[in-house]
This record gives C-alpha cells, structure tokens and sequence, in this order.
C-alpha cells in the first residue's frame, strides 16, 4: 500500500510539474495559479476548474501550503491579501495581521534590566505568539466574494493530510539546523517532524490527521470556531503551557480578533498604476517611495545589464527604508503620513539627493514628509520576518488574488498544535519601546499588529486594466524582491518569468547586497567602485507572479524555491 500510494503522489505531482512548466509560456490561458508548492498550486486550480473564485482558490492553497510547507506559514499565522474585482473595477485589501495579546506592555522583550532580549531568546515559544489572523482573512474574504461552499474548499489539504504526501526537499533541508531543539522539545512536533529521532528525509511520504481534523472542523463549522472552540482553547494552552518562555494569548485576544478590511495604496509609476498593502505593512510604501523617486530617472534607456541601473535601485531603496523605519507602524495606533510618504514634490527632493557617480554614505537620515511630525518618535531597525510564501491567482472572471502569508521565522515559535506551527510574529515589533527619549512607532501594545515588509501587489495598465499580480516572502527583502520584478516587467519589457529569475539586487539603507550566483554578482565591481559596501550571498526570494496581455495570462514561479503556475 505504501509503495502504491508513493508512486500514485509521485505521478500526480509530476504530471502537474511538467504541465505548469508549458503553463509558464503559454499565454493563452482562462485562469491561472502560482505558488510555492506543485500540489498547492494544483489544489488552487481544482477549485478555479470547478467555477470557484480567485478566493476560493486562495483558501485551498493556503491550507495545501500550510501541510507541505509548514516552515513558512499557515493558519497559525497572519496574511495580507489584495482583492480585485473586475466587475466593479475595485481592489480591497484584507488585513490578516496577527494582534499583541491584551495582556502584552512595551517592555515584553526586555530583560530585567531593560535591555533588548537576543532574538534567540525572545523567538522561539508562547511569549512571540501573536493571536493568528489567516483564517479570519480567509473567512471575511470568502464571505464576500467566494462562489465555491466554504466546506468544500478544504478537501484537498484534507484528502493530502489523510493519504499522505511527499515530504518537499525545502522542508527536509530546514529541519537539521542548530535552532531547532525547541522543535525536538516538544512531542508533537518532535514525533511529526522528527519521527524515529531522525528529521524527515525529502521524498518520505507522510501524513498529518491532526490537521485534517483541524480542517474538517474549520470547513464544518467555520472560522468561529478556530477563534472560540476547541481549536481556540488548545492554542491557548499551547501558548500558555509552553517550556521555558510562556505567552500571554488568552480565549478572549482570539474570540474578539477581526480581520480588517482596508482600502489599498495605490501610486502611479510612469504609466502605471500599483497597488499594495499600507500599513501596517511597510510593503507598498517603501515600493511606492523607490519607485516615485526612480522616476526621475531614465532606467529603460539604462537596462537590466548596466550597473548604473542598480546603482540608482539601490540608493532610492536606503531613502525609502530610512523613512519606513521611522514612520511605519500600525495605523490604528500610529498615524502614518501616507499621502506625505507618497507626495511627487517629496519623493523628487528626495531623488535630488541621489547622484550617479557617488553612493550616501549609510544610514542615510529620515525625510520630513508633508503632514508628519518626524521629531516626536523614533525609527525601528529591526529586520526579522523570513518564514513566508506569496501566491497569485486570476479566475475565469478576471478577478485576482495577490497574497502573502506568514508565520514569521522558520517554523514561527516552533509550536505545534493540532497539526500547525504557531507564529512567532511578536518578534517583529521593535524590542526597545523608545530610543533617545523618544517613542518607537513600532513599539509592543496591547491589541496592535506589528509592521510587516509583506508586498502583495497588483498593477494596472493606463487603461486600467489588470496587468500583473506578484508578490514574494524574504522578510524586509521583500521589497527589494518585488521592486526588481517591477522595474524588469514595466520598464524594461521583460516577461514575468524572466523578471522573477533576475539576479535579485538589495539595499535597506545599509549594504547592497547583489545575489550570489547570478547575474547580479557581476555588478560587484562596478558599485564597489561607486562606494557602494558590497555584500555577495544567497538571496532566495520566492517570488511568484502572473502578468495579463491583451486578456491572455502568463505565469512565472521562482526557480529559487519549489513552487510552479499552472493555468488552463
């Protein structure tokens, strides 16, 4: 029976990886899905086949993802999705961002003496868990634009999670590191992750009945349950009985939590318009800022090969980070100068301090947008948020999904609960509530969701209509990831897949980091020589996008990870 059931996965996932590859190239398709597992992505596309919406299709990925990708998000997570409706012409965004308990002060990763915790101390455990957001997401979206039953959309995860599945080499690869003796720690997940004593080996195929039946519960019952039953109360117990470093959610921070419905930001770039997640995601501020201030330069006459090009990226990306540490946070806390951010006259005296033959020297200092008060708060620099994964979808009807989910770090707080990991995404407030006398608008408060770099995004031509879905995880890379893809589809007329494949290029107000082993690299040189700090590694975004010409659909996956698209 196992070797059958083997070979069975093992057909049904190649033949999905072979189509999706024609898929990728062929631009002549109805609808279309692009995520960062095969079996995700095919799962999306069963329900698009079956006349299901963008949303529909996004509830049956994000489930997939969360049992074969379980590193990087889940329903024990948080999310931001972008919404188009392409009969009305409206796009909503919905935040899903996990919340602080109620419980939760400024000083929650301070040490006794008021020091910052190390982050290996603060990461791992109930103290980092933040009340989970992505299935109130789901639900709200699902409510008002779903066309599939809401039970019916889980049935792929649940069918993988009964009959087994092979484990992915990505998964295999993260689980002999050093950080994971709290994933030892703790039966449920030791006895999951590491069965026999040995991690999970690439290929063994497995099951997860925990969370089938934490899906059937969900798919029954709905979301209310997740925040108010069962489920609910073994999150808590989990958060609150964990070793070493307890937490502080309680059934009262999950029965009240809301995902919030939010109007996108939206900016022209040339003869663009994009879209994105505000706060309290930093993502289409930071994008909007590079992109506003590159404007002013010429990068379709420069190219992708010219290390001028990157040269400017990177220096508009400083500017844009210095002011996103200082001024983004959540919005229902902290009023954030979105329009001044934003403002032509201030992003071009901000594109004034760029010059072509010279880099600044780094941290380059906040601006002073129009409508803020710079001197009344502080900037956080913390930089955290790497266990994520983006998907693009486009249904038969036009409409669109831009997604990116998270539990934080690499298997969020390694907690485990009915057959899902936990988030850690407390962690990615800033862990010092005030600096040089002054508040952090990032700081710890009760109820507030932390800043993200998530950056969902969609972009419209001048005719308004829909002309590319994409977005990437890669914590505060993200923007980096995405901005890259941008410039190569709109400005130098590259295809998604080939924008998704170049070299990735990134600066957060620091070194610029060019990409190790791609063409990127090559630039090391030439910027050095500009004064730029250079930095060669690995940068592995997981960018995955779906660009639309003249009514027909091409995807692209990045090759850096496991994910595919796949349209019909």
């Amino acid at each position: 029976m196992r070797r059958v059931l083997t070979i069975g996965i093992c057909v049904i996932i190649a033949g999905v990886t072979s189509t999706a590859f024609a898929e990728q190239q062929t631009p002549d398709k109805q609808f279309m899905v692009s995520a960062a597992h095969p079996l995700a992505t095919f799962a999306g596309l069963k329900m698009l086949e079956r006349g299901g919406s963008a949303v529909d299709a996004a509830v049956a990925v994000q489930t997939v993802l969360n049992l074969v990708e379980p590193q990087s998000s889940g329903i024990g997570g948080g999310a931001f999705m972008l919404f188009f409706n392409s009969k009305t012409g409206e796009t909503v965004s919905y935040d899903g961002r996990e919340s602080a308990p109620r419980r939760a002060r400024e000083d929650l990763f301070l040490t006794p003496e008021g020091q910052p915790k190390k982050f290996s101390d603060a990461v791992r455990g109930g103290l980092s868990v933040g009340t989970p957001g992505t299935v109130a997401l789901l639900e709200t979206a699902h409510a008002e634009h779903g066309k599939l039953p809401w039970s019916d959309l889980f049935d792929p995860a649940i069918q993988l999670a009964e009959h087994g599945f092979p484990v992915a080499e990505r998964l295999a690869l993260m689980l002999p590191k050093k950080e994971d003796a709290y994933l030892r720690a703790s039966a449920a997940s030791r006895d999951y992750f590491y069965p026999d004593g040995s991690p999970l080996a690439a290929g063994a195929i497995i099951t997860n009945p925990d969370f089938a039946e934490t899906l059937k519960t969900i798919a029954r019952e709905g979301a209310q349950v997740f925040y108010e039953g069962d489920i609910a109360q073994a999150i808590v117990n989990r958060v609150q009985r964990a070793p070493k470093r307890p937490g502080l959610l309680n059934l009262t921070d999950l029965s009240t939590y809301e995902a919030i419905r939010r109007a996108p930001v939206c900016h022209p770039y040339r003869i663009y318009r994009v879209c994105g997640m505000g706060p309290p995601s930093s993502g289409a501020l930071a994008i909007g800022q590079i992109l506003g201030i590159l404007e002013h330069f010429d990068l379709r006459a420069l190219g992708a090969a010219n290390a001028l090009a990157w040269h400017l990226i990177a220096e508009a990306s400083k500017l844009a980070f210095a002011d996103r540490n200082h001024y983004v946070a959540d919005p229902d806390f902290v009023e954030v100068p979105v329009d001044g951010l934003l403002n032509p006259d201030y992003l071009e005296s901000r594109a004034k301090l760029i010059s072509t033959d010279s880099v600044q020297v780094t941290p380059v200092p906040f601006g002073q947008p129009p409508g803020s008060d710079a001197l009344q708060q502080a900037a956080d620099i913390s930089r955290h948020e790497s266990g994520t994964s983006h998907f693009s979808i486009v249904d038969q009807y036009g409409n669109a999904v831009s997604m990116t989910t998270t539990i934080e770090g690499l298997f969020g707080s390694q907690l485990m609960v009915d057959g899902f990991m936990l988030n850690n995404e407390l962690t990615d407030f800033s862990f010092l509530p005030e600096r040089d006398g002054k508040p952090v608008a990032n700081r710890v408060e009760p109820r507030k969701r932390p800043r993200s770099s998530m950056s969902p995004t969609l972009v419209f031509g001048p005719d308004d209509t829909l002309r590319l879905v994409i977005g990437s995880p890669g914590g505060s890379r993200i923007i980096g990831y995405v901005v890259k893809t941008l410039i190569a589809v709109l400005d130098w007329d590259m295809d998604v897949r080939s924008a998704i494949e170049l070299g990735n290029v990134v600066n957060r107000n620091g070194a610029t980091e060019l990409e190790k082993g791609s063409s990127a690299a090559d630039f090391e040189s030439e910027l050095a020589s500009l004064g730029h700090k250079v930095q060669i590694f690995r940068l592995t975004s997981g960018l995955h996008g779906i660009e639309i010409i003249d009514g027909q659909l091409r995807g692209g996956a990045d090759p850096r990870r496991e994910g595919i698209a796949l349209g019909n």
